[in-house]
């Protein structure tokens, strides 16, 4: 049985006014040809399909046009929900899909025994049991328990989103012994696990006050699908638990990662193969760092790298300046030293530290680029507080997080 693992597409994405269309319009057509090249059974999708829940019609097309091509190779297909997808939105074509072999996962469902699939190969023949966990909310776990600390809490969310772990991986592991051979067991997920590397662009989970979900908390499955994080990864060192990452780079500091998609085998026996499939770079992009001279130098040498590529696409470029802090014009510079050569500038960023609100950090870095905790967190720090006070506001203020997750 071969699997073919991705996740984090994110379709729909503005990334600082450019739209990704041609982007992902490139990636589908080329994961359409890999699943055809190398005979994939079934191609996993472990979260975030859209940027947003209410993605632009363009990316609803490549979606469908996706499961279209996607279904004339006899390639099974599931799609599992993520914390960018509307659940909503996926479960509304969900019963169609089915009859496209197409198995959709928006949440957490009422009937858990929806969410134990049995993937086939190309000629029917059962080759693994999936344990198909979308982005679990709160709420669809557990209930609000009143007095409860914001550490209670946590510990409450954790032990049950290993529980619906569990309570699939026994029913499971009972389909996988009522088949003729004993057949392998994959699970899913989309959330943060401890110690996993993220990068600008991954909007921090907050299932509740659970920060990550720890890896020695998933069931004995032979391979564990994730996505979420952008970078790929192997969790805890562990060879059979994944993150593919994003096929794009969906933020500057993910440029010069090689993107990549993961080719699964198993047999009876369990996980026998993991080929990383790198993903071709459909946009150029890069960053250049230092004073007007030095990155006025670094952008014609850019500018000549990608000449000798003969793309005919300008590199998107981050330009962060560590000097001329005084100059109100910096923009006109920067483009000025940029004319002429195939490169866009999308930002630029000045390097320097402001103490304003009582919150620091680099100019340029708004609130929609913090998460909540760390807003929260730069507030605190601000305030002369004995340590127990300072833990105390923390508690409360994840406990809030949580009652209004469940409440949402």
């Amino acid at each position: 049985m071969r699997i073919l693992h991705t996740s984090d597409w994110h379709l729909g994405q503005h990334f600082m006014g450019k739209t990704r269309f041609a982007e992902h319009q490139a990636f589908l057509s080329w994961l359409v040809e890999q699943v055809q090249a190398q005979a994939v059974d079934a191609v996993l999708v472990a979260g975030d399909v859209f940027d947003t829940g209410t993605p632009p019609s363009y990316a609803r097309e490549l979606y469908n046009d996706f499961i279209v091509k996607l279904q004339q190779t006899g390639t099974q297909l599931v799609i599992l929900g993520g914390n960018h997808d509307s659940v909503a939105m996926l479960n509304e074509s969900r019963s169609l899909l089915g009859c496209l072999n197409v198995q959709v996962i928006p949440g957490v469902l009422a009937d858990i025994e929806q969410q134990v699939l049995t993937l086939t190969d190309r000629t029917g023949e059962p080759g693994a049991v999936l344990c198909a966990v979308p982005f679990i909310r709160a709420r669809e776990v557990m209930s609000s328990e009143s007095g409860q600390s914001a550490s209670d809490k946590q510990y409450s969310l954790q032990a049950a989103i290993a529980q619906h772990y569990q309570q699939l991986f026994d029913r499971a592991q009972q389909q996988s012994q009522r088949a003729a051979t004993p057949l392998p067991i994959i699970a899913t997920g989309h959330l943060t696990t401890v110690g996993a590397s993220t990068s600008d662009s991954v909007r921090e989970i907050y299932i509740g006050t659970l920060d990550a979900f720890p890896a020695s908390a998933f069931p004995p499955a032979d391979y564990i699908a994730l996505g979420h994080i952008h970078r790929p990864q192997k969790v805890g060192g562990q060879q059979h638990i994944r993150y593919c990452g994003s096929p794009l780079a969906l933020s500057f500091d993910e440029v010069g990662q090689q993107k990549e998609v993961l080719l699964v085998d198993l047999a009876s026996s369990g996980l026998t193969a993991i080929t990383p499939l790198p993903v071709p770079v459909f946009q150029p992009m890069a960053r250049v760092k230092g004073n007007l001279q030095e990155i006025g130098e670094a952008m014609r040498t850019l500018a000549a790298e990608h000449d000798e590529t003969e793309q005919d696409l300008p590199v998107w470029l981050e330009v962060t300046v560590t000097e001329g802090d005084y100059l109100s014009d910096l923009q006109p510079r920067i483009e000025q030293l940029a004319e002429g050569l195939a490169l866009e500038i999308l930002s630029v960023r000045r390097q320097r530290t402001l103490q304003q609100d009582g919150l620091t950090a680099e100019a340029g870095v708004t609130l929609s680029e913090l998460t909540p905790q760390q807003v929260f967190s730069q507030r605190l720090a601000s305030e002369e507080l004995v340590p127990e006070r300072e833990q105390a506001l923390h508690d409360l203020y994840q406990g809030l997080l949580v009652d209004m997750e469940q409440d949402a």
